[in-house]
């Protein structure tokens, strides 16, 4: 097991007791609150996983768009544009 390692954060004594009154709220105290809320803004940084990128690209093969050569799909873009 790793040690632990104390993390100082200096913030106003009102901000302070909106965090404490936040954390009462969901029945744990302000560290573990701040380190919940530490580890969902280092996870909401982190990006799509392998497999989430791995689905997305699954559920686009599973629509049914239409293909073809780039060339003749802008040229036909092109011409939709001048019927109007």
């Amino acid at each position: 097991m790793s040690m632990s390692k104390r993390l100082q954060i200096v913030m106003a004594d009102e901000e302070i007791e909106e965090l404490r009154r936040s954390a009462e709220r969901e029945g744990m105290s302000l560290s573990e609150w701040a380190r919940q809320a530490l580890r969902r803004a280092q996870r909401s940084q982190e990006g799509p996983t392998a497999d989430d990128k791995m689905k997305a690209v699954e559920r686009a093969l599973a629509c049914d768009y239409p293909t073809g050569d780039i060339e003749e799909i802008l040229a036909s873009i092109e011409k939709g544009r001048d019927l109007h």
